[in-house]
């Protein structure tokens, strides 16, 4: 009976033991079967994510090759020169290939002409062995596509001509193919682009396009920019390569889809690389049942803890900002809640503040976007010393934070900690040995005061914001009421201007602008005036302004434009003048707005005359001088407005040749009885004819500045003793009243008296 009982105890326990261990054996073997095929797949994964990485590294390295050709294939120059009969090879040479070559790399060009011959080889050795017919049947599908492309820009107009429109929308872009061809067993990159006119053009008919080919070696700097791109390591090129593990396989095929070389690196094998780490778990497993179930606990427990950090990480990261460390826009909202929730059941003030770094895109556009993340994290790190301890910091976007400040005693308190906060900001900001200097625009909303909704005060901290940046920038302004009330109504006006302008319920009123002698109208001022329909006039002073920051300048400059053109050909000899804001300037085709008007209105372009004021040239010196030299070139006067007013008006002077100079009306209204002020007229006066410029006085409002003007040889003169700005009907007959009373002797009492000097 015992024994009867040990055996079935014995049998009871394999009976429990030897499933438990069987199951677990099981359960060990298919875990590990399954890493390995985890591992295997995670490897796979790798090597393709890898492939991924190489092609789209190769791909960016072939789209940069196409910007650097578009230097000399998108030039009206170089269409109108390769596309000649008898093309200056020598010309050819030196402003496209070898330009390449100097300034990109490009050791190989090849020129086809429009009927698909082969019209121009260069080699930096300059050598044309390289160029087989192997070649250029491997080149010869990439650059029928871009002829093709080419062709179909072509749209047929209601005329039956066709004008040149690609498709693409950006006109810097090219029509180009690239890929990777074989010369002499060695991979090269190639970029076939059309050589394309700048300007739209339209033509009768519809015709293949000159293609510029360029190619470079893959070895060498190309494939160590795609290593250093992919950030994949043992880059080799290859003509072939054994497959073997470790060693990954990229197939490089010409446009016929043959194989014309491959890049080989080492991969990353994360899957393999953790089985190598686990192995010996494996070996023990196979011995050790227990200490495997051990191992696993401990390796589960391991990666437990790992998820858990990991975890961690992702929120932090999805409440925080990268670079600086702060609190994202997100979080900061629901801090800012939780803070007001508190503050109202605490009774205390919480002030919003935001927070806006002055000319930070200079810093960007100067010393680029690493000096500007530099500064960023600067300045995070000194708010973060400077403010409360139970404060808040955080970054909102690009160059703009926030900050919370709790238990607000007042609003001076507030401004000797936004003092604090603008005094460390304003220390220098060490960038390697250059020192730069940073200053903060602030805008406040204190709660309760200015409310307890967390969007209704970061609304409201914004419009405190736009006022202190509208105001001058570097310094702070708390939110008013006024300033809300300013800020809806400047949306208002903005929306009916644009209302205006779609139905053209703007007028022109013209400011005529006399001769020296006084007795002939020689030209006239276009200037905007806005009547609602109700009579309510609105002043340029208000509307000009909204138009420059809504971007509705462009518009209301090319109407004022437009109408001016239109009305000059009722005061024929009459030079019609157009104020030209910075902005117009900064759209790229407003030269040829400015031909198109002036064609439509068969204008010639000697009777117009463009102002523009010396800030017209900040931040966009090269690019506003071509325009304005364009417009010149066209027979377009170009006057400097406002001489005097700004401390560089002599480097524009010199930088360009101006036709007219317009004196700022404060030097005339300031001279009369002012010996410094009738001195420095003078002396602009002098400047100005020196540079065989017409000068122009303006704000004459006296019979005396007429006089003291004429003495000095003025051209011009403009003001209201002259005329006040009239409508285009006034002006006519103010023209045919003041010609005639001119005709009788106007101006004859208009001779310069000279001044005694005091004693």
């Amino acid at each position: 009976m015992f024994n009867s009982s040990k055996i079935s105890g014995g049998q009871i326990a394999n009976a429990i033991i030897i499933p438990m261990v069987v199951i677990v054996m099981i359960s060990v073997f298919g875990i590990f079967g399954l890493l390995h095929w985890s591992a295997r797949l995670s490897d796979e994964t790798a090597v393709e994510s890898q492939n991924k990485l190489i092609s789209g590294a190769l791909q960016l390295t072939q789209n940069y090759m196409v910007k650097q050709q578009n230097g000399v294939v998108i030039w009206d120059e170089a269409y109108h020169r390769v596309n000649q009969i008898n093309p200056d090879e020598g010309w050819i040479y030196n402003n496209l290939m070898h330009w390449l070559f100097q300034n990109h790399g490009f050791t190989k060009s090849i020129l086809i002409n429009r009927d698909f011959d082969v019209q121009y080889i260069y080699a930096q050795d300059h050598t044309n062995r390289w160029m087989t017919q192997d070649l250029f049947a491997e080149l010869k599908p990439a650059i029928a596509k871009v002829r093709a492309r080419y062709i179909i820009s072509f749209r047929r107009t209601p005329s039956g001509l066709y004008s040149f429109v690609p498709q693409s929308s950006d006109a810097r872009r090219s029509i180009a193919e690239t890929g990777v061809v074989s010369l002499a067993g060695e991979p090269y990159l190639f970029s076939a682009a059309a050589v394309m006119p700048q300007i739209q053009s339209i033509s009768r008919v519809r015709f293949p396009p000159t293609v510029l080919v360029s190619l470079v070696p893959l070895r060498g700097e190309k494939l160590k920019e795609i290593s250093e791109m992919s950030r994949l390591e043992g880059f080799v090129l290859s003509a072939t390569q054994t497959e073997r593990d470790g060693v990954g396989r990229f197939q490089l095929k010409s446009p016929l889809g043959e194989p014309v070389g491959l890049i080989a690196w080492q991969t990353t094998e994360p899957g393999s690389q953790m089985m190598r780490r686990i192995n010996p778990f494996l070996a023990l497993a196979a011995f050790m049942i227990a200490a495997v179930v051990i191992a696993v606990t401990i390796f589960t427990h391991q990666m437990t803890k790992r998820l858990a950090h990991s975890e961690a990480r992702a929120v932090h990261a999805s409440r925080h900002d990268a670079l600086s460390g702060l609190p994202n826009r997100a979080r900061f909202h629901t801090l800012l809640t939780e803070t007001l929730e508190e503050s109202a059941a605490e009774g205390t003030n919480t002030a919003v503040v935001y927070i806006d770094l002055d000319h930070f895109k200079d810093i960007n556009d100067t010393l680029g976007h690493s000096a500007g993340d530099k500064v960023i994290t600067a300045v995070a790190q000194r708010l973060q010393r400077v403010i409360p301890e139970t404060g808040i910091v955080a970054r909102i976007s690009g160059d703009e934070f926030a900050m919370v400040i709790r238990n607000c005693e007042d609003d001076v308190w507030l401004e000797y900690i936004l003092d604090q906060v603008q005094d460390e900001i304003g220390r220098p900001i060490m960038i390697g040995r250059r020192e730069l200097h940073a200053s903060l625009s602030m805008g406040a909303a204190v709660a309760p005061r200015d409310g307890n909704d967390p969007d209704e005060l970061l609304r409201k901290a914004d419009i405190a914001l736009y006022d202190a940046k509208a105001n001058g920038r570097n310094r702070r302004s708390f939110f008013e009421p006024n300033m809300e009330h300013h800020v809806q109504s400047k949306d208002r006006l903005s929306r009916e201007l644009r209302l205006a302008l779609k139905n053209d319920e703007l007028d022109l009123a013209y400011q005529p602008q006399s001769d020296t002698s006084a007795k002939r109208i020689v030209s006239v001022e276009a200037l905007a005036r806005w009547t609602k329909e109700d009579g309510t006039v609105i002043s340029p002073a208000q509307f000009i302004p909204v138009a420059e920051e809504t971007g509705l300048i462009n518009d209301l400059g090319i109407w004022v434009l437009n109408k001016a053109c239109a009305k000059a050909h009722e005061w024929p000899g009459i030079t019609v003048s157009v104020n030209v804001s910075p902005n117009q300037f900064k759209h790229p085709r407003f030269v040829e707005k400015v031909m198109a008007i002036l064609a439509a209105n068969n204008l010639p372009p000697q009777r117009l005359e463009i102002e523009v004021t010396e800030s017209v040239f900040a931040g966009r010196n090269d690019s506003v001088l071509k325009a304005l030299r364009r417009l010149k070139n066209l027979g377009v006067k170009v006057a400097l407005d406002d001489f005097g007013s700004g401390y560089s008006s002599l480097s524009y002077l010199r930088r360009f040749p101006f036709d007219t100079l317009k004196i700022d009306r404060d030097f005339v209204s300031d001279m009369n009885g002012n010996a410094e002020a009738e001195a420095i007229l003078v002396s602009i006066i002098q400047l100005g004819k020196a540079l065989g410029m017409t000068i122009v006085a303006e704000g004459i409002e006296t019979q005396e500045q007429i006089r003291f003007l004429q003495a000095h040889d003025c051209n011009r003169m403009q003001g209201f003793y002259i005329s006040r700005p009239l409508t285009d009907t006034a002006l006519t007959k103010f023209l045919d009243e003041f010609h005639n009373v001119s005709a009788t002797g106007f101006g004859t009492d208009l001779s310069y008296q000279a001044r005694a000097l005091e004693a």
